[in-house]
């Protein structure tokens, strides 16, 4: 997945003749939100625990344990952290064409409308819905067989999302497609924004995009977000500011420059006001470790950290954008390390 400078995603997930991909994710621990963005591909999130804020389109519910999200193709979408809460959660995200071909009866009446926007799913599940208990049973399903991989695993997954999309299109509460000339128009806009979020912008120049005044924009935009375009704009500096301080050593004068902030103090206010702690202490309260990380590191951490080198390295030749490769190397890592602190190796290490 892109991180949080770029609103469409465009990477593939997975191998390219296996279109699929599963993140586990935490709000905050591993990113301060997911910002509104789009994307091609379908994406489901299956909450774990905790709870937190989901966005599609221009409306916004609360997020509990056990709810499903689902995200057709082209659908704006963001998540949000609970003021006090963390939120766990899996991400899903796969290509249509991975469940059936061209000449698939199948793809002509399901697939193809859902890629297309002629045909909308709901867009939550939750645990008092008819077909819930089916439904999570087949995300737990895809779930395993994605970390087991044993031979064949790549027909379970394929039969159980299939299985999925059929129990919510039996359900009939299809919803009309939710792509509108104001959707489209606010993808514009968060595309424009996430490559120039770091310069001096007014709302006249976000106006101008979508040629409207500025007065009306304003109104616009905080109908279709809940936020005034500053407060947006301010927000979206923000996490970009966070996630800099998780994942680079710069200096905070240097990561408020390159996030859009002129001024240090406004900034550090800011920024406290946001996340309830300085920006030093947001550093220290999500490390990375300072100095060497291998003078904290126990044998089975410092096994695992040099096979992480390596397969960043993989990753970046790949041109994987920071976002997916984080998500990845967070996963293979947690596999390996309750291997090597359960499995015989590890008495072997000791």
């Amino acid at each position: 997945m892109q991180n949080q400078a770029s609103l469409q995603e465009t990477k593939q997930h997975g191998a390219v003749r296996f279109p699929f991909n599963l993140y586990p994710c935490t709000i905050p621990g591993d990113f301060p939100q997911v910002a509104l963005h789009w994307q091609e591909s379908m994406e489901l999130v299956f909450v774990k625990r905790g709870a937190g804020l989901v966005q599609v389109g221009a409306a916004s519910c609360p997020a509990y344990q056990g709810d499903i999200f689902i995200f057709t193709p082209g659908t704006l979408h963001a998540l949000r952290q609970s003021e006090g809460q963390c939120m766990e959660y899996e991400n899903l995200i796969f290509e249509l064409e991975l469940l059936g071909g061209a000449e698939d009866l199948c793809a002509e009446k399901y697939l193809l409308p859902l890629q297309s926007g002629r045909l909308s799913l709901p867009t939550r599940l939750t645990p008092n819905d008819l077909c819930y208990l089916p439904a999570a049973a087949c995300l737990r399903e895809v779930e395993e067989a994605n970390r087991a991989k044993l031979p064949g695993y790549e027909l379970l997954v394929k039969g159980a999302l299939l299985r999925f999309l059929s129990l919510l299109i039996a359900q009939g509460k299809q919803q009309l497609p939710a792509e509108t000339a104001d959707t489209q128009r606010l993808k514009a806009v968060l595309q424009w924004l996430s490559a120039h979020y770091a310069e001096a912008l007014r709302v006249a120049d976000a106006a101008g995009v979508c040629s409207f005044s500025a007065s009306h924009f304003m109104r616009w935009f905080r109908q279709m977000t809940g936020q005034s375009f500053i407060a947006f704009l301010n927000e979206y500096r923000l996490n970009a500011a966070a996630e800099a301080l998780q994942t680079t050593d710069e200096t905070v004068l240097t990561i408020a420059s390159r996030c859009g902030f002129e001024n240090l103090s406004y900034f550090n206010r800011a920024f406290k006001a946001h996340f309830g702690m300085t920006a030093r202490e947001w550093r220290d309260a999500n490390p990375g470790k300072k100095g060497n990380i291998r003078d904290y590191a126990s044998i089975n951490e410092l096994i695992c950290l040099s096979n992480m080198e390596n397969l960043n390295s993989v990753f970046i030749s790949e041109s994987r954008p920071q976002r997916e490769r984080l998500l990845l190397l967070n996963q293979i890592a947690m596999r390996q390390m309750e291997i090597l602190e359960t499995g015989p190796v590890n008495k072997v290490l000791k």
